[in-house]
């Protein structure tokens, strides 16, 4: 079973054998079937069907000779239509399933984003028709099992003004010193040195989540998912059509980055708001817009 389903509301759901059922259920009705031939034997299906608007599983396959559908593998999904970022993405092929990771070199995060796409049909289907991959942007979501609502950092508006400029400078240093700037890189080593010595002179008094305003770290052994704290910048509220449970998407801004996160109501410890942020380890996944069409 899934370990993010419950993320969607089917937290009810618990053996394999309630899963298989619902998904023997979900697909009885093939409208909507997507179809690629890899091969004269072989050919890959997508069937997604959503549980709440922007929400839902997607379930992969093949068409056998007889015309059924055999399932392979499926996983739960968070459609997000906000812009994350305009940086290359460079897309790779997971291993042991006809799945797609994105790795985003984004200065914002200062780290490697490695994300799991969403829309890894359309990138199988631009390798066979010989396609260009190149990127235009990206559009990210995080599902998370369980979550905090913390408290906002209290700032004046020259304070955001200052982080905002900070931010920029300090993205335009780490793209210089990529390009091989050393003077950059003794900028930026200087500043590490600095914010370390006033974090940890601020910790023996205060609250660490009152310093620290925004995160976003890998967690655990998995590349594609990562320990967050965001600021709550957004909020709808969707209702899984199946099971009835209420769900949360949040629109989060992170690193100066925007993405959504969802989660179950009950998976939430907290009242979020507007303003307040959201702490969490969510699975990162995502779709990513193409340069050229495919026609």
């Amino acid at each position: 079973m899934h370990k993010f389903l419950r993320t969607i509301g089917f937290s009810q759901y618990q053996k394999d054998k309630e899963i298989e059922k619902l998904l023997d259920k979900l697909c009885e009705d093939l409208s909507g079937l997507k179809r690629i031939q890899i091969d004269e034997e072989s050919n890959l299906c997508e069937i997604r069907r959503e549980v709440a608007p922007g929400m839902g599983i997607a379930v992969f396959g093949e068409m056998d000779r007889e015309g059924k559908f055999q399932r392979s593998y499926y996983y739960p999904y968070l459609k997000s239509n906000d812009m994350t970022s305009e940086v290359s993405c460079s897309i790779q092929r997971h291993t042991e399933r006809e799945t797609y990771a994105g790795l985003l070199d984004e200065f914002k995060v200062g780290i490697s984003l490695i994300f799991y796409i969403d829309n890894s049909f359309e990138c199988r289907e631009r390798i066979i028709d010989h396609h260009p991959l190149d990127t235009k942007d990206v559009c990210l979501s995080g599902l998370a099992v369980s979550g905090k609502v913390l408290l906002p950092i209290q700032k004046t508006e020259i304070q955001r003004e200052k982080a905002r400029v900070a931010a920029m400078d300090r993205n335009t240093l780490l793209e210089a010193a990529k390009n091989g700037d050393e003077d950059a890189m003794e900028t930026l080593t200087i500043e590490d040195i600095d914010l370390y010595s006033q974090a940890s002179r601020r910790v023996m008094k205060e609250d660490l989540y009152s310093i620290i305003d925004s995160c976003f770290m890998p967690c655990g052994v998995e590349c594609d998912q990562y320990s967050i704290i965001g600021e709550i910048i957004k909020i709808d509220e969707k209702k899984n059509q199946i099971t009835k449970e209420e769900v949360y998407d949040f629109t989060l801004e992170c690193s100066d980055l925007i993405f959504h996160v969802g989660i179950g109501k009950k998976d939430l410890v907290g009242t979020p708001e507007i303003g307040r942020r959201f702490k969490g380890q969510i699975w990162m996944q995502g779709i990513v817009n193409f340069t050229e069409p495919v026609e």
